[in-house]
């Protein structure tokens, strides 16, 4: 909402806008990476030139690749963060270290742009700012929309979060030759200890544990 407020020109533009959108007036949104796109039926004008049903398009940018991998690596840092967006929560705690970490994962007004089929001169139009303005809605109840938004759907998130605990779960190639040396001799050791146990003659064996 912070956005929606520093993209619009004029106050009144946002009262409208915030009617249009608590009106009913915003169809379905489509939410892609970096788009939002949506039809706004506007009856306010009174039968003027803004009058209509228009299709907005409004564009975020989104996250490069080492953007989304720095994200991916916020969110796994504590084992409690992929849990509260799943329960439609954004810790405050996530927006923050994304931040520290050169991901700026809540947009500017700046960061907006928008087309709209009206005739309005203004970029946001009223049509444009209730659509985002719904969207910002949207983005309260569901987090995971804004990261859609920056370029990271929730199923890619969810799989880089399991490939990313796979590859830690995986040993290390080092690790395990040393474990497989480590298991061979206590077995070369275990048998040897039974031929000597198994002898007529049974020696001191302190020497071999």
């Amino acid at each position: 909402m912070r956005a929606v407020e520093e993209a619009a020109y004029a106050e009144g533009d946002l009262r409208r806008a915030r009617t249009l959108a608590r009106g009913g007036h915003v169809g379905g949104i489509s939410v892609t990476g970096g788009r939002m796109v949506a039809a706004v039926a506007d009856g306010l004008g009174g039968g003027g030139r803004d009058h209509g049903l228009f299709t907005v398009d409004c564009r975020l940018p989104v996250l490069d690749d080492q953007g989304r991998a720095a994200l991916v690596e916020v969110v796994a840092a504590e084992a409690g963060r992929i849990g509260s967006l799943l329960a439609g929560d954004l810790p405050h705690s996530l927006v923050e270290h994304a931040d520290e970490a050169g991901v700026e994962l809540l947009p500017y007004g700046t960061e907006l742009e928008a087309t709209c089929t009206c005739v309005g001169w203004l970029d946001p139009c009223p049509h444009a700012l209730a659509l985002l303005s719904q969207v910002a809605w949207l983005v309260d109840a569901d987090p995971l929309v804004l990261l859609h938004l920056r370029g990271l759907p929730r199923d890619d998130l969810l799989a880089r979060l399991h490939a990313r605990t796979v590859s830690i779960a995986e040993p290390d190639d080092d690790l395990e030759a040393a474990a497989l040396d480590t298991a061979a001799d206590a077995a070369a050791r275990a048998a040897r200890l039974l031929e000597v146990i198994d002898a007529d003659d049974v020696a001191p064996i302190d020497h071999l544990l």
